[in-house]
């Protein structure tokens, strides 16, 4: 089956067909490093991630590139704000950067430029664009000038004359136009700048991502991706100058991740509900944090609270209970899989590749894979030699599919061993947990299973997990 993606500029999924037979150009918009990732950077950079990994077992080579933002007024500001020079404020969050999606198993790009080392090319584009009267110098800086753009506003579906009712004008700004772009900044006295024809200056934000992406992945490319926040106007003003500069269609499919709410609420450090990755990373494992963010779809909003990243964290021991039991009864787990002889994983690998195939959808994807592991458990609790060989596949596909995810990466024995407390309380005592499972058992004695059920969620809620079996029931902390 061939993947289709749901392409932002047509609203609606296409069938995807890359420029190069089995070669995808994919650009996704980096960050601004002036300050630590937050859960929303770790939302996009897991979606493309997986992205990227299902592409190459599809047997695509990809070209990931990715870039830093190292010159931007927030760089410049948090520079004076400390008293350090820009470039040590942007040097510092990168390695920050790399520690988060290191720790997060997000791979790294391809190619991961930075803006710095692309001034040059960036002054040439904006004097090519000066040259063909889609932009103009005033006072040291460059404008775009939207009105020269046929088709502005195509990705967004906004409409010019709507953008110029609602847009704010600032007095003291002498753009022949309000929805006019920077390409270029003019620098102050006490402010970085590089010398260019019209004074000097640094890159609007904008113009990196055309130059970057067009440098390296050619002046049309296959995929391009950023959060739903990046369509208008950068994504917007991206396409604009890319193609009045090259007379050639920029992006062929543009894929953008939805939004993270906390608890329901958009995120925003006026509400109080910001986190960045490493305060949540100090409470729950990574893999955690990814198969939160992998069951639902990279469309789609996602909702950040406690009882959700438990649950994956819960869902995630599933995995690796499996992974644990196979190996407890002698399962050969070196086996190379021959799925031939094992219709069950033919069907499963189907039904995957179907759900991925799909626009990339994890919800789904996911949803038949522990729909698997229920099925490769229950052989493996009635275990009957005869079925050894199944088991050796399934253990292998299990294998696979985490590393289409980017999960399972520790052996199950160490993980149960080692893993972090997913819960915020995790002081319930020994003693606690017994006394509730005897209150437990006696509900259940008596049939009453809304108490027992009660009792079991109460304990799931403290991070404690009921295994009920033949032999009586067992817990465990999540």
């Amino acid at each position: 089956m061939s993947i289709t993606i749901y392409n932002t500029f047509a609203g609606d999924k296409e069938l995807f067909v890359p420029l190069r037979e089995k070669k995808v150009g994919m650009y996704v918009c980096g960050v601004t490093v002036y300050d630590l990732c937050h859960i929303g950077h770790a939302r996009s950079s897991v979606a493309f991630d997986i992205i990227r990994r299902y592409l190459e077992y599809k047997g695509y080579e990809v070209t990931f590139v990715k870039n830093f933002t190292d010159i931007d007024d927030k760089i410049i500001n948090k520079a004076k704000t400390e008293g350090k020079d820009y470039r040590e404020i942007s040097e510092y969050y990168i390695e920050e950067y790399y520690k988060d999606m290191r720790a997060l198993g997000v791979r790294d790009a391809t190619v991961e430029p930075r803006a710095t080392k692309y001034i040059s090319e960036m002054i040439q584009m904006v004097a090519g664009l000066i040259n063909k009267g889609a932009a103009y110098e005033l006072d040291g800086s460059v404008y775009f000038e939207v009105s020269k753009c046929e088709g502005y506003g195509k990705l967004s579906g906004k409409q010019i004359a709507d953008l110029k009712a609602g847009a704010r004008v600032d007095i003291n700004e002498m753009k022949k136009d309000p929805l006019d772009f920077a390409l270029w900044k003019k620098s102050g006295d006490d402010e970085p700048g590089w010398e260019s024809p019209w004074g000097k200056g640094r890159p609007g934000w904008h113009i990196e991502c055309s130059v970057m992406a067009m440098d390296l992945l050619g002046e049309s490319i296959d995929i391009h991706g950023g959060g739903k926040d990046l369509v208008f106007p950068h994504h917007e003003n991206e396409i604009a100058q890319s193609e009045t500069f090259s007379g050639k269609p920029f992006v062929h499919y543009w894929m953008h991740n939805g939004f993270v709410n906390i608890n329901d609420e958009k995120m925003s450090k006026s509400l109080g509900n910001f986190f960045t990755i490493r305060e949540i990373l100090a409470k729950y494992h990574p893999e955690a944090v990814r198969l939160f963010l992998l069951t639902t779809h990279y469309r789609s909003p996602i909702s950040f609270s406690e009882e959700n990243i438990i649950n994956a964290s819960i869902s995630l021991d599933r995995i690796y209970n499996t992974l644990k039991l196979l190996k407890e009864i002698g399962i050969n787990i070196e086996s190379q899989p021959d799925r031939s002889k094992h219709p069950a994983i033919q069907e499963f690998r189907k039904a995957f590749d179907e759900a991925m195939d799909d626009d990339f959808n994890t919800a789904m994807a996911s949803g038949r894979f522990f729909e698997f592991i229920k099925e490769v458990n229950k052989v493996a609790t009635n275990f009957d030699t005869g079925e050894k060989y199944f088991l050796e596949d399934a253990f292998q596909e299990i294998l696979f599919v985490s590393s289409i995810f980017g999960i399972c990466c520790n052996d199950p024995f160490e993980w149960f061993k080692h893993k972090r407390i997913a819960t915020s309380d995790s002081s319930i005592s020994e003693d606690e947990v017994e006394q509730l499972l005897s209150e437990r058992n006696k509900a259940r004695s008596l049939k009453d299973w809304a108490a027992s059920d009660k009792i079991r969620d109460e304990l799931k809620e403290k991070g404690i997990i009921l295994q009920d079996g033949p032999q009586g029931t067992t817990w465990k902390r999540a």
